[in-house]
């Protein structure tokens, strides 16, 4: 087969590595187009991708107004822009690989999947979780009955201090205003996963509760400055972007999240210095303008019987490791980070482990333990053979879901029990 000519748009973190499965896949996927209003991002990619001029664009609507030279588009903007590329790019015949969330309105969600339905095209929203081996290996269990029928799932998202701090304080997610609510940004993987686990039951009623924990003016330390680089209490607070960022260059890592920190090259000590002194990631933590929550619980009802219950935390020690433990009529299944998955059996009263498939060797094998490199895979096959059913985040199943994210914040904010419609409306 041919092969799949990809346009990136928004050429930040996850651009970049989407792009990388073209260093191990040249002939099933080209980077042929890039978009993005940082030059440097986009000279970055042109360079390592040998991208003609012509395709190189500082605005996403010169290349949708072009005369189509690509088979897919990779949209990998900020969450408020996704709805715009989107829809456009679906109207001139792309397909889609969109970045999660799909977007930050209930009602940019459905315009978005009434486009790629209205063309034709496959939309698959990166819901990477979906395509991260243990995962996979718990859905395979569950639908084996080996645990009988399912009775409640427990599923909790460490989403780490310093991770935190580094996206959700100081970082691009910090404002609910300027990016979305942290379920959404965060965890809409997470919902997702109950969704694709208890696929054939319908969610009926959702609460929820949350706040902001910590990260305020009034626990500033004594004698804390504004910025941790001129701060005399820094070294006795976890999170100093001293401690945090600068210990990491040290140690010879440059990747996210420095990458993120000093995204001009070389990310080195002198440039990350300059960065933590000038720009938003070596603000103090408790002088910041954030407004999402820091901890949340989810409880879902399901028309079956069934209930689950999600947890968002900031502070662990674990950085997303997820943690699930699910509750059949005969055993119990339990899961942490990367796998294996165990598996309880009431009857024999015996555990029984299961090890999870591996990615192949490749340049994106190290992110979220391959799932990136499964997602990407899947949805090139699909674009190739032009049926979508390798496509496990499609535009139905995804809509779904974050209408249970939009409905669980709605829960949240009103202090209520909100009931889930059967076309996935809420009230």
């Amino acid at each position: 087969m041919a092969p799949v000519r990809a346009l990136i748009v928004g050429a930040g973190s996850r651009g970049e590595v989407y792009s990388r499965f073209s260093l191990d896949n040249s002939e099933n996927f080209q980077v042929v187009g890039v978009a993005d209003p940082r030059l440097f991002r986009c000279q970055r990619l042109q360079q390592q991708y040998n991208i003609p001029q012509e395709n190189v664009f500082t605005d996403w609507q010169e290349a949708a107004e072009r005369e189509k030279f690509a088979d897919c588009v990779v949209i990998a903007t900020p969450d408020q822009l996704h709805k715009a590329p989107a829809v456009a790019f679906a109207d001139r015949g792309y397909h889609i690989l969109l970045e999660k969330p799909m977007a930050v309105t209930e009602e940019d969600c459905r315009e978005i999947v009434s486009a790629c339905k209205r063309n034709n095209v496959i939309l698959s929203v990166c819901h990477v979780l979906r395509y991260f081996p243990p995962v996979r290996k718990i859905k395979e269990l569950i639908d084996s009955g080996v645990i009988g029928d399912v009775v409640h799932i427990q599923h909790m998202e460490p989403v780490g201090f310093w991770h935190f701090a580094h996206s959700f304080v100081r970082g691009n997610w910090r404002k609910t205003e300027e990016s979305s609510f942290s379920l959404l940004a965060k965890s809409c993987h997470d919902v997702d996963l109950i969704s694709y686990w208890l696929a054939k039951s319908r969610c009926v009623k959702v609460s929820s509760f949350g706040s902001l924990t910590h990260f305020k003016p009034e626990n500033k330390p004594a004698g804390a400055a504004s910025r941790c680089l001129d701060c005399q209490v820094e070294n006795t607070c976890p999170y100093s972007a001293k401690m945090i960022y600068m210990k990491m260059v040290q140690q010879g890592h440059t990747g996210w999240p420095v990458s993120v920190v000093c995204p001009q090259e070389p990310v080195d000590m002198e440039n990350l210095t300059e960065a933590l002194r000038t720009g938003p990631y070596g603000r103090c933590v408790y002088e910041c303008d954030n407004d999402v929550v820091s901890n949340q619980v989810v409880n879902f009802q399901f028309d079956g019987g069934q209930t689950a219950s999600f947890n968002m935390v900031a502070f662990t020690q674990e950085i997303c490791e997820r943690q699930t433990r699910i509750s059949g009529t005969k055993g119990e299944l339990r899961c942490s980070g990367p796998g294996p998955v165990y598996v309880y059996d009431f009857l024999t009263q015996k555990s029984t482990e299961h090890r999870c498939e591996t990615a192949p060797p490749n340049m994106m094998r190290g992110m979220h333990g391959g799932a990136d490199f499964f997602l990407i895979d899947a949805f090139v096959r699909a674009v190739q053979s032009g049926d979508s059913s390798a496509v496990l985040t499609g535009p139905q199943d995804t809509l779904q879901s974050h209408l249970l994210v939009f409905a669980a914040e709605q829960a949240r904010l009103q202090d209520r029990v909100i009931t889930i419609r059967p076309d996935g409306s809420y009230s």
